[in-house]
């Protein structure tokens, strides 16, 4: 098994006069036996990222090692079939004109394995991706989560020390993707195999990952556990990125102690920890996921709001509020709290549940200030 650290590494793509940075000065130190995602929106360099593991791309800065042993430098990279790892496509890439049993077996005849062993590896990875009875199909007479399958077991059968996913499950339906992200995260745990993943879905990342690495605009945001990048976001980014939040704005009223008074738009206010180098009177963003906001019955409060929409989906209602001064609020309570379009309500938020952040004045706005 095996432990992954990059260094300051770099990449950008174009001509001699025109260049597009992919990648800026990543660090990332990735501990064995972890399941990573790589998440963030099209073009924010994670699948360069993966590429740069991979071998297939040449970074212009910085190193990749595994343990101690370089994989990648500007002044060259090992081969990707030299690496010790795996990797799983997109497309699954499968040869249709092969036999489960073929695709599975492809890699172990290029090691020069004699038939009994390719025989006895094959038939541990088809138990181990629960394709057992299925050898002698060819890929069209499979699902598409039964090709995954082939394609995931034809990659662990070689028994690399890091397995590479490149947004594997993007292919399927949303039912399929949701077993499969189960049977995912259980191969993981069985084999103790480094899985490195690559997926623009928050809800895939979440449900995966030991640890998330957001990236944006080629840039890594911040490397943490789910629950961590989700509830302590460490920016408005990673924030917004990382599922429904509500951006309130506001100003900080007062500041004691490490603890900042906010004041936000219709009548919101709270106490939280205060933004670095924030000063009384400066612009805030609050920021508040829709369930971590009580509605009640009846307003007349200073956190008084009007229902504006009612949306139910099923195990969730999800409201907008309009709250005075023109701020609206998305909402979600049990499908049991339920409350009519024009009601009035008493908007609760949970203040130890909130991020500030400083707002990012325009320029226009620094003109006119």
């Amino acid at each position: 098994m095996a432990g992954i650290t990059i260094q300051n590494l770099s990449k950008s793509y174009g001509g001699r006069h025109v260049q597009m940075a992919a990648l800026s000065e990543l660090n990332l130190n990735i501990a064995d036996n972890q399941f990573i995602t790589l998440l963030g929106p099209s073009g924010c360099g994670k699948t360069t990222t993966l590429r740069c593991i991979a071998g297939y791309v040449t970074p212009d800065t910085g190193s990749i090692h595994v343990d101690d042993r370089l994989l990648s430098s500007p002044q060259g990279v090992v081969s990707p079939e030299a690496r010790g790892m795996g990797m799983v496509f997109q497309n699954y890439a499968v040869w249709p004109h092969k036999t489960v049993h073929e695709n599975i077996a492809f890699g172990l005849k290029l090691r020069k394995l004699s038939a009994q062993q390719v025989r006895d590896k094959v038939e541990q990875a088809l138990v181990l991706v629960n394709l057992k009875g299925l050898e002698a199909r060819y890929p069209n007479e499979l699902s598409g989560g039964q090709q995954q399958r082939v394609a995931l077991a034809r990659s662990l059968v070689v028994e690399p020390d890091i397995l590479l996913l490149d947004e594997p499950l993007s292919n399927l339906d949303a039912k399929l993707r949701e077993k499969m992200r189960s049977e995912l995260k259980q191969l993981q745990r069985r084999t103790g195999i480094t899985f490195i993943y690559v997926t623009h879905d928050q809800s895939e990342a979440l449900a995966l990952s030991d640890q998330i690495a957001v990236m944006h605009g080629g840039r890594l945001q911040q490397f943490g556990s789910p629950f961590e990048v989700y509830t302590k976001p460490s920016n408005r980014i990673v924030a917004d990125f990382m599922g429904l939040v509500n951006f309130v704005p506001g100003r900080v009223a007062a500041i004691d102690a490490g603890q900042a008074i906010i004041e936000g738009e219709g009548g919101l206010r709270l106490q939280a920890a205060a933004p670095t180098g924030a000063a009384p009177g400066a612009p805030v963003d609050i920021a508040v996921r829709p369930e971590n906001i009580t509605l009640a019955a009846g307003g007349g409060t200073p956190g008084a709001g009007v229902i504006r929409e009612r949306v139910f989906l099923g195990n969730i209602c999800e409201y907008t509020v309009a709250l005075p001064g023109g701020a609206s609020l998305r909402v979600q309570t049990h499908p049991l709290q339920q409350f009519s379009e024009g009601e009035a309500v008493t908007v609760t938020v949970d203040a130890s549940q909130c991020s500030i952040f400083p707002r990012e004045v325009a320029q226009s706005d620094r003109a006119a200030a």
